[in-house]
């Protein structure tokens, strides 16, 4: 499964210089105070890693990987495990930049709301992950594509009306009960998506022909 994952890692690798100038170009701004940088860049890491289900479509990958042994399998997982790794690379970097970026701009850092912050980040991103790839793996990337954007408009209209019609006081008060709790609740729900997500995608993808 090692070889699968440096496979995935190794496709994104000309993604690496494009990834290294967003930082460049999204601290300055951040620097300047007209952008936070805790979302977009470990979003984009989502958007680089699932390129690479083109590359694996346009050089017909899947029907070579399933010959090998376990391939289905190791597929899955590496896929799932490259994503996951490069949010996280991408999460701690953004953390040590919005530690840079507070402290040129207030020349004081706040430790606890950054980490919560990227907290939040991390789990919106893997969120992503969960939709998305069981997703891409039923229809193809390029099917997906438009699926994806059809769900991302269906959640902000639902979001807008739920904002605008139901009272979320209730909401408010359970999430100032569960504040203690709130960090070990992100982690597990996380791990949960995850897992289900990754049971999802593998379950269609056993069942694909190629």
């Amino acid at each position: 499964m090692i070889g699968f994952i440096k496979k995935d890692l190794a496709m994104i690798k000309s993604n690496f210089k494009l990834l290294g100038i967003l930082i460049i170009v999204y601290t300055v701004m951040g620097l300047l105070g007209e952008m936070d940088v805790s979302f977009i860049l470990p979003f984009m890491s989502v958007m680089i890693m699932i390129s690479t289900f083109s590359f694996d479509n346009y050089n017909k990958w899947d029907a070579y990987s399933i010959s090998l042994p376990n391939g289905r399998k190791n597929s899955i997982k590496a896929k799932y495990i490259a994503t996951i790794f490069m949010i996280l690379v991408v999460s701690v970097i953004t953390t040590i930049l919005s530690f840079v970026i507070s402290y040129a701009n207030t020349k004081t850092i706040n430790y606890e709301q950054i980490l919560v912050s990227m907290l939040g980040t991390i789990f919106g991103t893997l969120l992503v992950l969960t939709f998305m790839y069981p997703i891409i793996y039923k229809f193809g990337i390029e099917k997906a594509r438009i699926g994806i954007f059809i769900i991302v408009f269906g959640l902000v209209i639902i979001g807008s009306f739920i904002a605008q019609y139901l009272d979320l006081s209730f909401i408010a008060k359970l999430l100032s009960f569960l504040e203690n709790y709130l960090v070990i609740i992100l982690i597990i729900i996380t791990i949960l998506m995850v897992y289900i997500s990754y049971k999802i995608s593998e379950k269609i993808f056993m069942k694909k022909e190629f």
